[in-house]
C-alpha cells in the first residue's frame, strides 16, 4: 500500500495518533450544524409527535415519513450530486444518523434505506442500474431493502440456500428461496437480494423490484421492540429477475454483503449515540423533578453515579465514532484517487476499517443498552410503564447487539482482522509483540516521569496497547491455526481492543477541544477521560488474567503476568468527586450538554 495511506484500519495498535489527526464533534461547521438542526426539526415535528402512531404500523405512515425526509434532502446526503444527491462526507451522514438515531422505529427504517437499502446500488452498480434507482432512492419515491438472512443462514451468510437459475430464453434469472428478517420489507420497492447462481459456492446479488413476478410476502413479525419497524419474510417463487439487474459481478454478492455490513456497523454506532441522549435526557429531567425522602432524587450520590455513566460511556462512544468516520472520509479519498471505479473504492475503505466498524457496533450497541437500562431504574416503577418514553427505548435498543451481525460475530471478527493483517505484513503486529515479550524480563518498577496530563494518559494507552500485543502473539504461538475454536479467548482479547481504541479517541478529543475551547472548559471531559481510563484499566486486568491463565503455563505465564502488573499501573482517581462533577453539570442543565 502506498506509504502516503493517511492510516490503515487496525493500525492504532502500533503506531501513534496525534490530535491533529482527528475529526472532533466540536468541528462541526455551520452546513453540517445546519444539517443536523434540520434532522432534529424534522424528528420533533413529524416523529417524536407520533411514536404511537408508528409502532401501530399505520398504514403508509412509516413510507410517509421516509418521503418528507427525501424531500428535505436527507435521504441523499451522501450520494453524488449526478444522482440527486448533495456528496456529503461520511462524517456529515454520520451527524444525520446520530440524530435522527433518536427516532426509535423511524430510524431504523431511514437506517435501513439509506444505508443497506441504497448503496449496494450505488457503489456496485453500474451506469445503467445507477441512474435508473438511485434518483428515486435519493427523493425517498421508492424505498430500498436488503435480503440476506435466511432461516438457516443468519451469522453463516454464504450458507443460504436461495438459488438463480437462467430462463430458457436468457432473459432472466429466476429466483427460488426465502429471505427473513426484511426491514422496510411491507413498503420497499427496491431489494438487494443475495442467491446462488446454479451451483456456485458463493453468492451473487441482484436487483428486484416490488413488482417482479414470483415474490409473496409474509404478514407482518410480532417483535420485542421496535414494532415500528416493517419486518417481513419474502419468499421467492420463480420470481423473474431480468439478466441486467445482476449488481455487480457473478460470485462478487458475499463480497458486496460484507462491505455493506462494515458500513452498516458503523452507521449503527452513529444511531446509538442520538438513542442514547434523548434517553439520558428522559432521565435527568425526570430525576430532577422526582422527589422522596423530600428531596430531589437527582440529588442522590447514587443516581448521579447512573447519570455520570450514561454521560462518560456516551461522550467516549461519540468521540470513538467521529474519529473512525474521518479516518474512513480520509480513506475513501485514497482509495478513489489512486482507484479506477469510485462505487467499488469507496466499499474497499469500508473494508480496510473492518476493524474499527465492528469496534463501534459492539461498544455503540452495549453501551446503549447501558444508559436505557439505567434510565428506567431510575424512572422506577415508572420506568416499567408504557406511559414513559424510556419503555420504548428500552426495548428498542435490544436490537442492535444482534443488527449488522451479531457482537459476539463482530468481536471475533476485529481479532481475526488484526491477526491477519499482521500476518500480511500489512500492520508490524507480531515483530512489535516481540520486541515488548522481550523487554518484560528487565522490567523495573515506576510509574511514568511526566507531569503533563496528556503525556501521562498517553502512556497508559500505550502501555495497554502493549499488553494487547503480547497477549495477541502470545495464543498465536500457542494455538496456531486452532486459535479460532478459542472463542473465549478472542472475546476477552477483543473487549482489550475495543477498550484501548476507545479511551484513546477520547483522549485525542479532549487534547484537541482543548486547543480550541480551552483547559478550564473543558475540565468536565478530563473527569470523563480519568474515571474511564481508571475504569478500563480495571477491567482490561480481568480480560487480561482470564485470557493468560486459560492457556499459559511455566516461563510465558510468569512474563505475561509481569508484563501486566507493570502495563497496567495507573495512578489513582478520586472516581466519587469525578462522577459527581459530571451529574452535576448534567443536573443543572438539565439535558446532555457534553
Amino acid at each position: 500500500m502506498d506509504p502516503k495511506f493517511p492510516i490503515k484500519g487496525g493500525e492504532f495498535l502500533v503506531r501513534e495518533i496525534s490530535p491533529e489527526q482527528i475529526f472532533i464533534p466540536e468541528e462541526f461547521d455551520e452546513e453540517q450544524k445546519m444539517i443536523g438542526h434540520s434532522c432534529q426539526d424534522f424528528l420533533e415535528a413529524e416523529v417524536l409527535s407520533n411514536l404511537d402512531r408508528i409502532d401501530a404500523q399505520e398504514e403508509g405512515l412509516i413510507r410517509e415519513l421516509l418521503h418528507k425526509t427525501g424531500e428535505l434532502g436527507l435521504l441523499a446526503i451522501s450520494i453524488p450530486e449526478e444522482y440527486g444527491g448533495f456528496g456529503q462526507s461520511l462524517v456529515t451522514a454520520m451527524y444525520a444518523c446520530e440524530v435522527l438515531g433518536a427516532g426509535y422505529s423511524y430510524a431504523v427504517a431511514y437506517s435501513c434505506h439509506t444505508g443497506i437499502g441504497t448503496l449496494p446500488i450505488l457503489y456496485y452498480g453500474n451506469e445503467e442500474q445507477k441512474q435508473k434507482y438511485i434518483p428515486k432512492l435519493a427523493t425517498g419515491e421508492w424505498v430500498g431493502a436488503y435480503c440476506l438472512t435466511e432461516p438457516g443462514a443468519g451469522s453463516d451468510a454464504n450458507a443460504g440456500k436461495t438459488k438463480a437459475v437462467l430462463s430458457d430464453d436468457g432473459k432472466y434469472y429466476l429466483l427460488n428461496g426465502q429471505k427473513m428478517w426484511i426491514t422496510n420489507a411491507g413498503f420497499a420497492d427496491v431489494f438487494t437480494v443475495f442467491a446462488k447462481i446454479d451451483n456456485d459456492r458463493v453468492l451473487s446479488a441482484f436487483i428486484v423490484e416490488r413488482t417482479f413476478p414470483g415474490l409473496v410476502f409474509n404478514p407482518e413479525e410480532k417483535k420485542m421492540g421496535i414494532k415500528g419497524s416493517s419486518t417481513r419474510q419474502i419468499f421467492f417463487n420463480d420470481c423473474q429477475v431480468p439478466v441486467e439487474n445482476l449488481l455487480g459481478k457473478r460470485g462478487e454478492g458475499f463480497r458486496i454483503a460484507l462491505n455493506i455490513l462494515h458500513m452498516g456497523r458503523i452507521k449503527l454506532g452513529a444511531n446509538v449515540i442520538g438513542a442514547a441522549k434523548l434517553a439520558i435526557n428522559h432521565t435527568v429531567q425526570y430525576a430532577n423533578e422526582r422527589k422522596q425522602f423530600n428531596c430531589l432524587i437527582s440529588e442522590f450520590g447514587a443516581i448521579k453515579y447512573k447519570l455520570a455513566e450514561q454521560v462518560i460511556r456516551t461522550f467516549v462512544t461519540e468521540s470513538a465514532v467521529y474519529r473512525a468516520s474521518k479516518d474512513l472520509d480520509d480513506a475513501i479519498q485514497f482509495y478513489i484517487d489512486h482507484g479506477e471505479d469510485k462505487g467499488r473504492d469507496t466499499m474497499e475503505a469500508f473494508n480496510q476499517f473492518a476493524i474499527e466498524c465492528a469496534v463501534m457496533k459492539v461498544f455503540g450497541s452495549e453501551m446503549l443498552d447501558y444508559v436505557v437500562d439505567e434510565a428506567v431504574q431510575v424512572h422506577g416503577g415508572m420506568g416499567f410503564s408504557s406511559e414513559m418514553p424510556v419503555e420504548r427505548g428500552y426495548r428498542d435498543s435490544r436490537i442492535n447487539r444482534i443488527f449488522e451481525g451479531t457482537n459476539e460475530i463482530n468481536k471475533l471478527l476485529v481479532v481475526d482482522t488484526v491477526l491477519k493483517r499482521g500476518a500480511k505484513g500489512e500492520i508490524p503486529l507480531m515483530d512489535e509483540a516481540q520486541k515488548i515479550l522481550d523487554e518484560i524480563p528487565g522490567l523495573k518498577n515506576g510509574g511514568s516521569s511526566s507531569k503533563n496530563y496528556f503525556e501521562i494518559k498517553k502512556s497508559y494507552l500505550s502501555n495497554f496497547k502493549k499488553l494487547a500485543l503480547v497477549l495477541l502473539k502470545a495464543v498465536s504461538d500457542k494455538f496456531s491455526r486452532t486459535l479460532i475454536h478459542e472463542q473465549e479467548i478472542l472475546n476477552n482479547i477483543s473487549d482489550i481492543i475495543m477498550l484501548i481504541y476507545a479511551g484513546e479517541s477520547t483522549m485525542l478529543r479532549i487534547q484537541k477541544a482543548e486547543s480550541i475551547v480551552g483547559e478550564e472548559t473543558s475540565k468536565i471531559q478530563r473527569d470523563i477521560l480519568d474515571v474511564f481510563i481508571y475504569d478500563a484499566t480495571s477491567r482490561i486486568r480481568k480480560l487480561a488474567q482470564d485470557t493468560i491463565h486459560s492457556f499459559a503455563y511455566g516461563e510465558i505465564l510468569d512474563i505475561l503476568l509481569k508484563g501486566l502488573d507493570h502495563y497496567l499501573r495507573v495512578d489513582g482517581v478520586n472516581v466519587r468527586d469525578a462522577r459527581r462533577n459530571i451529574a452535576d453539570m448534567l443536573i443543572s442543565e438539565n439535558h446532555y450538554c457534553f
